[in-house]
């Protein structure tokens, strides 16, 4: 039986979810998902579980935060300044913001506390100190 390896490029059908249960991501109704694999182009836990994976095989593959996306760093936490907000925005907790780096780039956060004259921002990936359960079905072995 044909299996994926490093160095393939696969499609995958997936549903990700959290260990209460929460759906967080699919592509049920959509294209699946095209990657290499040990490209590092997916989370690691996710590629070594497709990596040996046989064609038309579903699986589900319980993935520690740590081979995932990681557990909160604290050092992403930046109190910003109120004064450094745009004047209109009125930050709640739990607030999605784009904050822009020196490069221009825009970066997801979140407002994480809000303080006197201090907003706390939290730029850890959502799903970061989270344990993921993926079922994962190979289609496609190119």
């Amino acid at each position: 039986m044909l299996k994926a390896k490093k160095g393939d490029n696969v499609k995958v059908h997936y549903t990700g979810r959290l260990k209460d249960g929460t759906i967080f991501d699919s592509s049920e109704g959509r294209e699946p998902l095209g990657f290499q694999v040990g490209a590092g182009q997916m989370i690691k836990g996710f590629d070594m579980a497709v990596d040996g994976l046989e064609m038309g095989k579903k699986i589900t593959a319980e993935i520690p935060a740590a081979e995932a996306y990681g557990e909160v760093n604290e050092e992403l936490y930046f109190d910003v300044p109120k004064n450094n907000l745009p004047p209109d925005l009125n930050p709640e907790v739990g607030q999605q913001l784009a904050m822009t780096q020196p490069n221009g780039q825009q970066v997801p956060v979140k407002v994480k506390e809000i303080k006197e004259d201090i907003v706390v921002i939290d730029a850890n990936h959502d799903l970061a100190g989270k344990d993921l359960i993926f079922d994962i079905e190979l289609v496609e072995i190119a």
